[in-house]
């Protein structure tokens, strides 16, 4: 089991928003860490020195994706190497410092005599398949179409993929170790001072300039479980190859509804965009694309109704007396909160008297 101790790291994109939580953990496990980044005296890096230990431990070194000699220079005398630095945009003029940064990254770290290279793909590496089965879990095996990236100009899942499967090859080539973090939307508290994408989506919904929202389900994960996982899979010495970085997997409705909870101030929609048509009369399949509702889910056959109705690919809400997160139904009709852009209601919920 590696360990903070005597060891120093280098962390790429140390400056952004997961980059910056990485840094704060490593610092706390004990690592002295060297952050490359592109302007070291520059404010948006500047929140780095704030840090916990970072006055002792952290220093910040100038280095470019597409600069070899200067990662050299940033990995000099380096245990590991963590690579997180990435442009998150669609725009297909930066495909290059993706994938070809990548590459220079881990050719520039083997040169450098260094075996541990953690690299951090993105959830749009795996799940951009329209020929993945809608009953076939997504787990590491699973990789994005990269025919299907570039029909619907997805250029930043595009990049990923080929980056992800470029710092493969190359590693194998060099013998470098790779361990491969593949977060799902990443979420929470900014440490840096900009808005990065993930956050800004967020954001859209806060300020309500965002209308609606899309009536579809995304995969969701805190920031600080990317960071512990970055560290973990470094740490361990039989970690090998991709880890999925998923927290929870929310319909859209389910993530606004929390944001709703957390910050009533905000003018956030509550109107899904694209709404179809009431479907409950009709012959459907769940396929990952319906939500139903079901009351009494916590009992004998409300428990069976909703394995049965996962099974099936149906996001399910329960209502039931002691939710935790669920809600309990006492109104004759069912609120409006629990049935926002709800499908099918299954209503199991009675009492049993015997």
């Amino acid at each position: 089991m590696v360990t903070g101790g005597e060891q120093m790291v280098c962390v790429t994109g140390a400056g952004g928003f997961i980059g910056s939580w990485l840094v704060k953990e490593l610092l706390h496990r004990g690592y002295a860490v060297r952050a490359a980044v592109r302007d070291p005296e520059g404010r948006k890096n500047a929140h780095l020195h704030a840090l916990e230990r970072a006055k002792r431990r952290l220093s910040l070194q100038r280095a470019d994706v597409l600069d070899c000699n200067s990662l050299r220079a940033a990995f000099n005398l380096c245990d590991g190497v963590f690579h997180v630095a990435s442009p998150v945009s669609d725009d297909p003029e930066l495909l290059p410092t993706a994938i070809e940064g990548t590459k220079n990254v881990i050719n520039a770290a083997a040169d450098m005599g260094i075996k541990r290279v953690v690299f951090t793909s993105s959830y749009g590496a795996a799940h951009m398949n329209p020929n993945r089965r809608s009953d076939q879990t997504l787990d590491e095996t699973c990789w994005s179409d990269l025919e299907f990236c570039k029909q619907t100009q997805n250029w930043y899942c595009y990049a990923k993929t080929v980056a992800e499967k470029t710092a493969t090859e190359e590693a194998s080539k060099r013998g470098v170790q790779l361990l491969v973090v593949v977060p799902a939307v990443t979420v929470g508290e900014m440490l840096q001072p900009t808005l990065n994408a993930s956050v800004y989506r967020v954001a859209t919904y806060m300020r309500g300039t965002k209308s609606a929202y899309p009536n579809a389900v995304a995969a969701y994960v805190d920031v600080r479980d990317v960071a512990r996982a970055h560290a973990l899979v470094y740490e361990h010495p039989d970690a090998r190859g991709r880890y999925l970085c998923i927290g929870s997997v929310l319909h859209r409705s389910e993530f606004v509804r929390l944001l709703r909870e957390l910050f009533p101030q905000y003018p956030i929609t509550t109107r899904a965009e694209n709404r179809r048509p009431n479907r409950s009369t009709t012959m459907v399949t769940g396929r990952g694309e319906q939500m139903v509702c079901v009351t009494g889910a916590g009992g004998f056959i409300g428990s069976w109704l909703v394995k049965e109705l996962l099974h099936r690919g149906y996001f399910v809400r329960g209502a039931m007396r002691e939710p935790g997160e669920f809600v309990h139904v006492r109104e004759p009709l069912l609120p409006k909160h629990l049935v926002l852009d709800i499908d099918t209601v299954f209503n199991v919920e009675a009492k049993s008297v015997v």
